[in-house]
Parts: C-alpha cells; structure tokens; sequence
C-alpha cells in the first residue's frame, strides 16, 4: 500500500536529492589571494575577491547521479507490490548514493590540491542532504523488509 512508512521515506529522499541539486555542496574560502571556490551539482566555479568569476567548469556528472538517485526513490515509491523489487531498487540507489558522495569528495579534495589550500573547505547543506537520503533510504528498506515478514508470517498461519 501507498501509504505506508517506507513512502513517506521513500519521498524524503527525492526531496533530499532535489535539495542536492538546487544548493550548494562545498565551498572554499580564505585562500591567500582571496578567491573562492563554490561548487553546486552543475558547476564548480572561481571567483575573484569581488566575486566576479573567474572560471566555471561544468560538474552535470553530480547532477546527473542526484538525479538519477531522485528518479529511482520516486519509481521505488510506486513499486508498493513487489516488495523484493522495491527493495533491489533501494539498494541500487544506496550504490547511487554512495557513488554520489565519493565523487563528491574526490571532486572537492582534487581541487584543495590543486590550489593547494590550507583548510579542506566546508560542505554546504548540498552535501549533507546525500547523507540524509541515505539514513532515509535505510530506513524505508528497514520497514519493507519488516513488511515483508509481516506478510509471510500470514501466509504461514493459513
């Protein structure tokens, strides 16, 4: 059924990964010339001390897995009968998911090299939003599977 736990979780999640693509995941500041570094799910970009920007590189691969992680929370929100389906669907996003924030991370640590800053830069609510998703996501797959037994506890009184 619809309306169980697990789509209110399942839901959060697409919110989550919506969250990840509209803000921003990281930004470095404090660099001795005074530049920045912000970095959104579309773009890393440079700007100067009066925040005029200086370069933008496209980063759509982030979007791309957001996205893709958003779309199969939502397609797992409808696949209510088949609770092993929903559950294979939950785990490859966990995989999404996973894959999301590690290139998140390699992408932020390969531009603190780069410009060889001091600091590691701070993760905007962007990047914290991946990791709600994925608590969200364990959690909808707790109550599946709960479901689940639920159901083969029935059929084994009949």
């Amino acid at each position: 059924m619809i309306q169980r736990i697990q789509t209110i979780f399942l839901f959060l999640v697409v919110v989550a990964m919506g969250v990840t693509i509209g803000t921003e995941l990281w930004t470095q500041t404090g660099i001795s010339n005074g530049d920045s570094w912000h970095l959104s799910a579309f773009a890393l970009t440079n700007l100067d001390a009066q925040s005029e920007v200086i370069e933008s590189t496209s980063k759509w691969y982030l979007a791309a897995l957001a996205s893709f992680a958003g779309l199969l929370a939502l397609i797992s929100i409808f696949q209510y009968k088949n609770r092993a389906r929903q559950m294979m669907l939950n785990m490859i996003n966990s995989l999404v998911m996973v894959s999301l924030v590690a290139t998140t991370f390699l992408t932020t640590n390969g531009i603190n090299s780069e410009i060889q800053a001091q600091s590691g830069g701070s993760y905007g609510i962007g990047f914290w939003a991946i990791l709600v998703a994925m608590v969200m996501n364990m959690l909808a797959n707790r109550f599946i599977k709960k479901d689940e037994a639920l159901v083969r506890s029935v059929d084994r009184i009949r």
